[in-house]
């Protein structure tokens, strides 16, 4: 039998850095605090959906999502820069990889079905915005994950954005 250890995951605002960044502090004085490298596995990971890079998978609320390989890219195309606007053009070239003389009703049509997929409420999407006029952004915030090792006790800070 393995001992694995107790596991400790704060959340924290870029407001509220500096006091986990002391509390780390004093507890590195009692005890001895080594930082570790989570191992590298790419994923965009947002509250209530997680995008699997390397094994082409979307997880909502855990549930593993069966997408299009237009949609998939469509998808990973928006959420590796959240809160970023896309033209419509933009995205039909990124994700279809050709020309965009006529791409306006086939991302609209892909977006539409991608939202009925991922969002919790499609006719009021959390994670795929309209932005009028000009096309789409993916506007969940971003986590940060930095892990440490105490001995027998390891925990992950995730840091948010406001």
């Amino acid at each position: 039998m393995r001992f694995v250890g107790k596991i400790i995951i704060l959340t924290f605002k870029d407001t509220e850095e500096k006091a986990v960044e002391r509390a780390i502090a004093a507890l590195a004085d009692m005890i001895q605090l080594e930082a570790i490298q989570p191992p590298y596995s790419p994923a965009l990971i947002f509250p209530g959906l997680e995008i699997r890079l390397h094994q082409r998978r979307v997880l909502k609320d855990g549930a593993d999502i069966s997408l299009t390989r237009l949609e998939y890219g469509a998808l990973c195309y928006l959420a590796a820069s959240p809160g970023r606007v896309f033209t419509k053009a933009q995205i039909f070239e990124a994700v279809w990889s050709m020309g965009s003389e006529s791409c306006q009703s086939n991302v609209a049509n892909v977006i539409c079905n991608l939202r009925k997929k991922i969002e919790p409420d499609s006719q009021n999407p959390t994670y795929i915005k309209t932005v009028l006029g000009i096309g789409y952004k993916f506007a969940s915030g971003e986590w940060n994950h930095i892990g440490y090792d105490m001995g027998n006790i390891s925990f992950c800070i995730k840091r948010g954005r406001d």
